[in-house]
């Protein structure tokens, strides 16, 4: 159509042009010429119109021949569609009349069979975590066999449904020792000698062991009990199988040993006592190091005490009681009162040397509970705000700072009370040896005097 109304353009142009021509030169060649190329034209177009015509009505016709046979397949599908219906009604017909022919053939035993089912499937989970699948593993295939079964057990799956209830009876009742692969805290496995008690623990040198059934792997704890439980352990593996050993058993199978695991020792609990629980340790350490640096220098005074009025004539300087002897010795010709404010005046000067130190004891053992209740408040403060920010939903987070209030607060009761007690020991030595040198000194007055009388 396009190269039609081309065509017939160019022709208008030329006509207008010829039509000039004519008026100018009467030029009729080019006229002709450009008439006979508008029918070429003409005529090429109808054959390519033609040609398309053609082709449509080909396609209709494949067309029209699809959709017969679609129409053909569709009446096809519904009658298959109809008759399969039909079988499908009749089956379950069947099936149903089948089924109740089945049940009444099995009579009693459709009711045996859901029993069974029913005590194979509770006795899979406690035989799968039992210790002794530990020992004899596998003994769960037959049980979940039997339990998944669509048909009445035969006599034998009856029979491994007892023989299973009875192993584990039997076993539950035994110790046994047996040779298995072990993961190692590491993650490492080796092979160990490892003994079962009954059904409750698993032991071997290295301590107690846990089952774990969804892997079927024997591992050990992450934390032993203490070296007392341990040790009938030991005495479990020396003891021969004609004799018994005492050795600590876990009658829920290992909960009470998880449990354990979690429980924190004394270090444990010092160290949750923070850098306030370390002052006090520390004033603890030197209250109790300044408690036997004075208790040995007073339990040495009293001895060169002692022996020095053994020997009164003689006064030796290396002592208290020497250098106030020597004192009377120097001033024996003064007058009672000269004398006797000169032993108060050497009493004097040994007093401080006596009782060096004890005073800071006593210090120290008031300071330590202070501290213990710093500790206390900064750790209800952190607890405080440790609700602010997470909330109260989960205990856990709040541990840390509660034990840290109470563990100050029990170190501080813990070191004053031995502070208080060394205290009254080291005041008491030291009261003894003044009265010592007081008693002396009064003395020594009362026979200065009774001389001075005669």
């Amino acid at each position: 159509m396009k190269k039609l109304f081309k065509g017939f353009a160019v022709a208008a142009v030329l006509t207008v042009s010829a039509g000039t021509a004519l008026n100018a030169h009467a030029n009729t060649g080019a006229l002709d010429k450009i008439l006979e190329q508008v029918k070429q034209e003409r005529i090429s177009e109808g054959k390519i119109n033609k040609q398309r015509e053609q082709e449509f009505l080909s396609e209709r016709a494949d067309k029209q021949s699809l959709l017969n046979k679609a129409k053909s397949q569709l009446v096809a599908e519904k009658s298959r569609g109809d008759r399969l219906t039909k079988e499908y009604a009749q089956n379950e017909n069947t099936l149903a009349e089948k089924e109740q022919a089945l049940q009444n053939a099995q009579g009693t035993l459709g009711e045996m069979f859901g029993v069974v089912r029913r005590a194979a499937q509770d006795a899979i989970g406690s035989i799968e975590a039992s210790l002794v699948s530990a020992e004899k593993p596998g003994r769960a295939e037959v049980l979940r066999s039997l339990a998944a079964a669509k048909e009445l057990p035969t006599v034998r799956e009856l029979e491994e449904l007892w023989i299973s209830l009875q192993t584990e009876m039997t076993e539950s009742a035994k110790v046994s020792t047996f040779e298995t692969e072990v993961a190692g805290l590491d993650g490492n496995p080796s092979m160990k000698k490892v003994t079962r008690i009954g059904n409750f623990n698993l032991v071997t040198d290295d301590g107690y062991l846990i089952y774990s059934p969804e892997t079927k792997s024997i591992q050990p704890l992450g934390k032993q009990p203490d070296s007392y439980i341990l040790d009938g352990i030991a005495d479990l593996e020396k003891t021969s199988p004609d004799n018994y050993a005492g050795v600590y058993v876990d009658p829920t199978r290992g909960a009470i040993l998880r449990i354990n695991t979690q429980k924190a020792t004394l270090m444990e609990y010092f160290h949750q006592g923070g850098v306030v629980g370390y002052i006090i340790t520390a004033l603890l350490a030197l209250g109790m190091l300044i408690t036997l640096i004075r208790f040995v220098d007073l339990t040495l005074t009293t001895s060169k005490i002692k022996s020095q009025l053994k020997n009164v004539a003689t006064p030796n300087t290396n002592n208290p009681l020497g250098r106030i002897l020597k004192v009377y010795h120097d001033n024996k010709n003064q007058d009672v009162e000269n004398l006797e404010l000169k032993l108060d005046e050497a009493i004097l000067r040994e007093t401080p040397r006596i009782e060096a130190g004890i005073n800071i004891i006593k210090i120290l053992a008031a300071i330590a509970p202070l501290l213990g209740l710093l500790g206390t408040v900064i750790g209800m403060i952190l607890t405080f705000q440790t609700i602010t920010l997470f909330g109260t939903g989960d205990p856990k987070i709040m541990a840390g700072n509660i034990s840290l209030a109470l563990v100050t607060t029990a170190l501080g009761l813990i070191a004053a009370l031995p502070l208080i007690l060394l205290h009254a020991l080291v005041a008491g030595r030291s009261k003894s040896v003044l009265h010592i040198l007081d008693e002396q000194s009064a003395g020594i007055v009362a026979t200065h005097a009774e001389k001075e009388k005669a």
